[in-house]
């Protein structure tokens, strides 16, 4: 079952955090993936840009917030151009809104007897609308391209990152659900498990009555979509089916090609450490005549479900992201818990910050007063250590810790923090009041140190790391921590008096 469908709300994230703890298998998945990419980023950077690479990204936070700046103007532009190109655009306000849109076009050449199925490229505002599960209403089969998102299909699941879906999967399992549902042999080798799923899909893009894509930039200059993958499903998926729809967020505009490559270099670095996407495709009408490849029809919808909400907001910043994965990948925090337990397509640093965010805007006016996104999701704003790994990591700047404080704030504000939280900044505060009793604790803690450095059993040692009551959930999964070497004050003594 997808585990993203339709979260209780409020949404508890602690349930879901506790249970990827303990799952050691996705602990091993996700964390090595993680940790591996981002080591990576750092160092092709490094080699690539060195001390430039701070500037680029500074150029390309520029570029990105002057269309955002510029928004209602680039959009006048990218509609006239991409309509001189032959292609049709239709603006969706809400995600329930595009689905209809797409569903209006099937149904206009189901009237000819076609639009029975669909190949599906990988796209995250897909996920976000609930795209798939519309057409699957519809009696439209859709199929996932992305051998990521495909696996992810047949098994039930759902996206846990925003670059690599299945970061919480293994090719044992991939084995096993290929088994099941093609009815493959069993065969663990990473290749031979690519060219089962390949020999599944081949003749279904020919087969396809639409082919469906996201996109991640758009350039008004020119009217015409880009879109940056390794597997090349993409251009499958747009170059077989008659008719192509392309659904895209109104805040990946930017004004044209003369922008596009800072972001270029920046986005495969940031997410998979390569210099450049396998392919890097750009759509830009329908086929002409001659041409013997491509569709018939070319559709864009915008998608707006909340981003204009956003963009009037003091969080406009958050719609710069080019949705690399790299702030999910530098997260200690996403690393422990995955990406299900965000209860969003949007996981990780930016996913908590932005899900709030777009839920509010869509709310109209009364979810603005009240915030009621954020009143939905009180545990993602501190989803985070607050370690600053997610802003360094981001190649367009975008401030997230910021962002994550700004909510915490706000939580506070509405009441909806926990009341333990309270109750320990309440005790932090009347302990610093009285300089004597908090020498006093810190000696304490320093004994408590001093015994633990005596003892040589692990179970010795447990019960002086696990504390009960209010601390007990933090010290379930974690040491308590011990104050070793001398105190701020003794060592500040001893330099004042140099």
């Amino acid at each position: 079952m997808n585990p993203l469908i339709a979260p209780a709300l409020p949404f508890d994230m602690k349930p879901r955090a506790r249970e990827a703890v303990r799952d050691l298998k996705l602990q091993q998945f996700v964390g090595n993936a993680t940790h591996l990419k981002d080591t990576q980023r750092g160092g092709i950077f490094d080699r690539d840009f060195g001390a430039e690479y701070d500037a680029l990204r500074t150029v390309a936070r520029d570029t990105k917030q002057y269309a955002l700046d510029h928004l209602d103007e680039l959009l006048e532009r990218f509609i006239a151009n991409a309509e001189k190109s032959g292609a049709t655009v239709h603006a969706a306000t809400t995600g329930r809104e595009a689905c209809d849109i797409a569903l209006s076009i099937a149904r206009a050449h189901q009237a000819h007897g076609r639009a029975q199925s669909c190949v599906k490229s990988k796209s995250m505002v897909t996920e976000e609308i609930g795209l798939l599960p519309a057409f699957e209403a519809a009696g439209i089969k859709t199929l996932e391209t992305d051998l990521g998102e495909f696996i992810l299909q047949i098994d039930g699941d759902a996206p846990s990152h925003i670059v690599t879906p299945m970061i919480h999967k293994d090719r044992v399992a991939t084995a096993k659900s290929f088994v099941r549902e093609l009815g493959a042999r069993y065969t663990e080798d990473p290749t031979e498990l690519t060219m089962i799923a390949r020999a599944h899909m081949r003749g279904l893009y020919r087969a396809a009555d639409i082919g469906v894509s996201g996109a991640n930039f758009l350039l008004a200059d020119e009217g015409s979509a880009v879109i940056c993958t390794n597997e090349g499903n993409f251009d499958l998926s747009v170059g077989g089916p008659p008719v192509h729809i392309v659904f895209v967020g109104i805040e990946k505009l930017i004004r044209g090609a003369r922008d596009l490559a800072p972001f270029l270099k920046l986005l495969a670095r940031s997410g998979t450490a390569q210099p450049l996407t396998i392919y890097t495709s750009f759509v830009c009408g329908p086929r002409r005549a001659g041409e013997h490849g491509g569709p018939k029809e070319l559709h864009f919808v915008l998608v707006d479900a909340g981003r204009v909400g956003v963009l009037a907001s003091e969080k406009r910043d958050l719609l710069r992201c080019i949705r690399c994965g790299a702030c999910l990948n530098a997260c200690p925090v996403y690393r422990k818990v995955g990406g299900h337990s965000y209860g969003s397509m949007y996981a990780g640093p930016i996913g908590a910050v932005l899900t709030p965010e777009l839920e509010r805007a869509q709310g109209g006016a009364n979810a603005s007063q009240s915030g009621a996104g954020l009143a939905n999701y009180p545990d993602l704003p501190r989803a985070s250590s607050l370690c600053g790994a997610c802003y360094e990591a981001c190649p367009v700047k975008i401030d997230i810790p910021k962002f994550l404080l700004h909510d915490r704030t706000r939580l506070r504000e509405r009441g909806l923090s926990p009341k333990s939280e309270g109750a320990t900044l309440a005790l932090w505060r009347w302990l610093a009041e009285r300089p004597t009793l908090f020498r006093m604790a810190i000696g304490a803690v320093r004994l408590h140190a001093r015994m633990l450095g005596q003892k040589d059993s692990r179970d010795e040692r447990a019960w002086l790391t696990r504390v009960p009551g209010p601390g007990a959930g933090w010290t379930q999964s974690r040491d308590l921590g011990v104050a070793t070497g001398e105190s701020f004050r003794e060592w500040f003594s001893k330099r004042g008096s140099r």
